[in-house]
Formats: structure tokens, sequence, C-alpha cells
């Protein structure tokens, strides 16, 4: 069971990239970060197409999209480059990965809903929802040991700790909780998914790192 205790940090990896900024990563470094933010945006996918309530942020997403016609995944792009430019007043500095954060995750959601199953019966839907939470932390544990830049919201969330000098942890819960407000107000599904998202993926998240950083340990050699 020591394989599956959370980790405290992100570990580094043999594939982790040694500076962040660099815009020039080695290719594994690349594909990992890639195929991490491809499987996070497939279990936020698999969670929207659940419709028992989506993450904080795809609650504001699709409550942006029904106001303005668009998909989800254009405004999750688009909640995405709107995050982004709260780094210039916070001077957070974006990486390859807070780019590809944006472009990919979006992609992803608007490649996959259109043909994931939207089940009717309850236990499958909470089926649903579990799996879009293991693929969300799956995701999270390879994108973040790449070290190639958190992902918008993460930095904003960060750069206002810097600023603020509140914990991030009540960052990260005042802003979810003002997004869900905000998301649910324009129409976005708030629910038992959403609940929980919010209890279930932290601690999945330090699992998956924690398995990660044990699978990609750095040789000796």
């Amino acid at each position: 069971m020591e394989f599956l205790r959370p980790a405290k940090n992100v570990p580094t990896t043999w594939w982790s990239a040694d500076d962040p900024w660099t815009l020039k990563p080695r290719f594994s470094t690349m594909i990992l970060l890639i195929l991490g933010l491809i499987i996070f945006g497939a279990g936020d996918a698999v969670l929207i197409s659940a419709r028992l309530g989506n993450t904080p942020w795809t609650v504001l997403a699709e409550g942006i999209a029904k106001n303005l016609g668009w998909s989800i995944g254009e405004s999750t792009f688009f909640v995405s480059f709107m995050v982004l430019l709260l780094w210039i007043p916070l001077r957070e500095k974006p990486g390859i990965g807070t780019i590809l954060n944006a472009i990919l995750i979006a992609a992803t959601i608007e490649f996959l809903l259109p043909i994931l199953p939207t089940p009717e019966a309850f236990s499958l839907q909470i089926i649903q929802v579990l799996v879009g939470i293991v693929l969300v932390a799956i995701g999270s544990g390879l994108y973040l040991t790449a070290n190639l830049g958190p992902g918008p919201r993460d930095g904003t969330m960060t750069g206002l700790t810097k600023v603020t000098g509140i914990p991030i942890g009540r960052i990260r819960s005042g802003i979810e909780i003002f997004v869900i407000a905000i998301g649910w107000t324009l129409g976005g599904k708030f629910g038992i998914g959403t609940i929980l998202f919010a209890i279930l993926i932290g601690p999945c998240v330090a699992i998956c790192l924690n398995m990660t950083g044990r699978l990609g340990e750095p040789s000796d050699d």
C-alpha cells in the first residue's frame, strides 16, 4: 500500500524538465505532457457527459457557452484565455505547458463530447463521474510532473497567493466557489458530480502523483 500513499509535492521524474520555462524540452517530456493533457481533457469530457454536474471551472464554461451559443470546448478555451490575462498584473510567467494546457484540454473536450455516452441510469452516471475523476487525476499526474509550467488556473492561484499572502488552499476554495456561483447563475450544471469531484480530486491527484513519481523515478546512472 506504500505505492498508493499520497504524494506531498510534485515529484521529479526522468521526463521532468529541468527548466519549466525552456523552449526546447526533451521529446519524452513533450509526449508525456501532451498525453497528460489529453487524458485530463478526456476526464473532463466524461464528467460533462455524465450530466450529474461539472467540475467548478466547467460549470462556468458551460454557463458561458449556453449564453453565447458556443460549444463547451470553445467556452473552455475562452475561459483559459481570460484567466491567462490575469497573469499580467500577477507577473506570472507561462511555459509551454501553460499554453498547451489551454489548447489541448479544450480541444479534447470539443472532440470527445459528441461521441461519449450519456447514460440515463443513475448508477451508470455515478460510475461515469468516478471514471472522469480518475482520468483527470491521471492526466494531472503526467502533466504536472512534466514541469513545463502550471495550467492557467493553477498559475492564477499561486500568483494570488504570492500577492496577497493568503494560503493557496483558501485562494483555491474561494475562486472555485466564485466560479461555480457565476457559472450556475449562467446555467452551468452543478450537481452531485461537482460535489464528488471537489471531495475526491485532491486525494486522487495526490495518489496519482505518488504513483507517477515511483514509476518515473530517475535512474542513478
